[in-house]
């Protein structure tokens, strides 16, 4: 809630504001749960009507919310959320 204050303030809510999966956008997450299942930027693009480009954007901006390095990661930090 105080993240969206913030937003609606005009303030930048930086990565230290939140982590972990709760901290995703809606996009965010759908992008995350797709490339823990394997699909490349390109087809995950294709998915959800995004350039692959965008799509990239996207997941460097997760890593650190999830705390990641890379794709093979992503499904282990996902799966603590759901645990």
């Amino acid at each position: 809630m105080a993240a969206l204050v913030k937003r609606a303030a005009g303030l930048s809510v930086g990565p230290a504001d939140a982590t972990g999966p709760a901290s995703l956008t809606p996009q965010q997450r759908e992008i995350a749960m797709l490339a823990a299942a394997g699909l490349t930027n390109k087809q995950i693009g294709e998915r959800l009507f995004l350039s692959p480009r965008t799509v990239s954007t996207h997941r460097h901006q997760l890593f650190p919310k999830l705390g990641v390095a890379s794709r093979a990661a992503l499904r282990d930090a996902l799966a603590d959320d759901d645990a």
